[in-house]
C-alpha cells in the first residue's frame, strides 16, 4: 500500500507540473479572462452573462497577442508582447512553486531559491511558446534553385 502511494504521489506531482508548463501560456488570457468576468458581475451582468463575457475576453486576448506577435516585425515589439504573455505566466510560476515548497521546504531561503528558479523556468517557457510558432516564412529568394517555372494545363509531352 504504501508503494502505491508513493507511486501515486509522484504521479499527481508529474501531473501538476506538465499541467503548469502546458498552460504558462494562458496566465494573460486567464487574468483578463477572470478581471472581466468580475467586472461583468459587479457591473450586473449576472453568472452567465459574466462567465460568457469573460471567455470572450480570454480568447480575445490570446488570438489578438498571438496575432500582433507574428504579424510585427519590430523585434522590440516582438519582446514587448512575449514578455506581456511571460511576466504573468513568471508570477504564476513563483506563487505555485512557493505554495508547493511550503510543504516539504522547512528552510526560507532554500524556498525562495525554489520559487525563483521556478518563475524564471516558468517564464521562459512561456517565452518560448511565444515565439517558437511565429518564426518568418523563408522569402522566395532564399529557396536553394530559385523560382520554379509555372506548368500551365496546355503543357504537353508527346
Amino acid at each position: 500500500m504504501l508503494i502505491l502511494g508513493l507511486f501515486l504521489n509522484t504521479l499527481g506531482i508529474g501531473l501538476i507540473c506538465w499541467l503548469i508548463f502546458s498552460l504558462a501560456v494562458y496566465a494573460l488570457p486567464s487574468f483578463a479572462a477572470l478581471s472581466v468576468g468580475l467586472a461583468g458581475v459587479h457591473a450586473g451582468a449576472g453568472i452567465p452573462g459574466a462567465v460568457l463575457i469573460a471567455i470572450v475576453a480570454g480568447a480575445l486576448t490570446l488570438v489578438v497577442g498571438q496575432m500582433a506577435f507574428a504579424f510585427t516585425r519590430s523585434a522590440i515589439l516582438r519582446a514587448m508582447i512575449a514578455a506581456a504573455f511571460a511576466v504573468p505566466a513568471a508570477v504564476a510560476g513563483y506563487q505555485i512553486v512557493h505554495g508547493l515548497s511550503e510543504i516539504a521546504v522547512p528552510s526560507l531561503l532554500w524556498r525562495d531559491v525554489f520559487s525563483w528558479t521556478g518563475a524564471i523556468v516558468i517564464g521562459s517557457t512561456a517565452w518560448t511558446r511565444m515565439t517558437v510558432f511565429a518564426e518568418s516564412p523563408r522569402p522566395i529568394e532564399a529557396l536553394p534553385n530559385g523560382p520554379q517555372p509555372v506548368v500551365t494545363a496546355t503543357t504537353q509531352q508527346e
